[in-house]
């Protein structure tokens, strides 16, 4: 069984909690029984988490030989300038090495774009933009390193897809049973 959930933000990617008061989990959403989570999505980014009870998927899912491609929709602070795009194309210089060249490009805020609560902070004299950006590594909160090492620090951060694996039509909160792919694309 493979599984695509929608994880709101703030949610802990577990289904247990030790801190005290808990703080929300998996646990809230009636995932089926012994899914167990294939990745991990940090509890302040939102969107794509998959959980499978196949060991064997798991593993595939997230060996890094895989590379599988991650793809982000990124609500960023700043102006997002060509240069910018272009060193998320080529690497980026982080304290534990050099990132994979990314995809990058500027967009428009997705249409289908659900609210945040809290929602991000406004301020009228900071611009903010959306970049798409995928990359094939999945280094500890390396897309907010990335879009910080170029000047544009991450506020919101959804990701959207994981190889051949789609987001669309959940909402937050939401899954879906989906068909494994046959074979990881590489």
């Amino acid at each position: 069984m493979l599984i695509a959930f929608n994880k709101p933000y703030l949610v802990h990617c577990k289904f247990t909690d030790d801190q005290v008061p808990p703080r929300p989990t998996l646990a809230q959403f009636g995932l089926p029984p012994r899914v167990y989570v294939a990745g991990r999505l940090d509890h302040d980014s939102e969107g794509l988490l998959l959980l499978t009870d196949d060991g064997g998927l798991n593993h595939r899912l997230t060996d890094p030989r895989w590379k599988a491609p991650k793809t982000y929709c990124v609500q960023v602070e700043g102006t997002v300038t060509d240069d910018a795009l272009a060193r998320l194309r080529t690497g980026v210089d982080l304290k534990d090495g050099r990132t994979l060249p990314a995809e990058a490009q500027a967009i428009e805020p997705p249409p289908w774009l659900w609210p945040r609560s809290p929602p991000i902070r406004f301020r009228k004299t900071v611009p903010d933009a959306w970049i798409s950006l995928t990359i094939r590594e999945g280094r500890n909160r390396q897309v907010r390193r990335m879009t910080a090492a170029v000047g544009l620090p991450t506020l919101r951060l959804i990701r959207v897809s994981i190889g051949p694996y789609e987001l669309a039509g959940l909402a937050p909160g939401e899954w879906r049973e989906i068909t494994p792919a046959t074979e990881p694309r590489r």
